[in-house]
């Protein structure tokens, strides 16, 4: 799950520091209010959006929905990425910002969900700890290529990369052990309590 999470936002962490460059430099007759509305978009839409996936996440007590819910998210933050490479007008930043913020709103609590239950018995500060360092690290890295990339190879460059990414956390979210192809007996959560009493079972 952390190696899922580091995948997906390492690609937004070569993404964020040049987005509002690229918004300015690409799109025909984009102004820091356009900036400001784009980054609105994202925030107020993703935020509005999760809530109401999270309360049905948490209804229905078999995990095989937040794994689709998360399958479908990181498939949906890959494919903005991508879009992002094909727009020039303002209406088409905003279209896809708006489909940027469903793809996360889609990961958010799907991954947090999942996350949450599976977390080490007695570790559970440091589980979250570790996901944030690594995301932090992996961030303060790809953000310093970032520009470089952006400057030698173009901005198409980064975005490429930042699908890459995103579809490259889909797929390790395939090895996570009886996800994908549970067994039939299994019945409610998918994936086994992680906790120490729990691993040799």
């Amino acid at each position: 799950m952390i190696l899922a999470d580091l995948a997906l936002l390492a690609c937004w962490g070569l993404v964020a520091p040049v987005f509002s460059i690229f918004i300015l430099d690409r799109i025909e007759g984009a102004t820091l209010i356009t900036v400001g509305i784009a980054a609105a978009i994202y925030w107020l839409l993703k935020s509005v959006l999760q809530l109401p996936l999270a309360i049905f996440l948490d209804k229905t007590p078999s995990e095989r929905d937040d794994y689709i819910f998360l399958v479908c998210g990181l498939i949906i933050v890959g494919l903005s990425a991508v879009s992002f490479v094909l727009i020039d007008k303002i209406w088409q930043l905003y279209l896809v910002q708006m489909l940027h913020s469903i793809g996360f709103a889609f990961y958010v609590p799907s991954w947090s969900g999942m996350f949450a239950r599976h977390l080490d018995k007695g570790h559970k500060s440091f589980d979250f700890a570790l996901d944030s360092a690594v995301i932090g690290i992996a961030s303060g890295i790809t953000g310093i290529f970032s520009g470089i990339l952006a400057t030698w190879l173009g901005f198409n460059t980064i975005f490429v990369l930042g699908a890459i990414f995103s579809f490259i956390s889909a797929i390790v979210i395939f090895f996570i052990p009886e996800l994908v192809f549970p067994h039939r007996r299994h019945r409610g959560m998918i994936i086994r309590n992680h906790s120490p009493k729990a691993v040799n079972q």
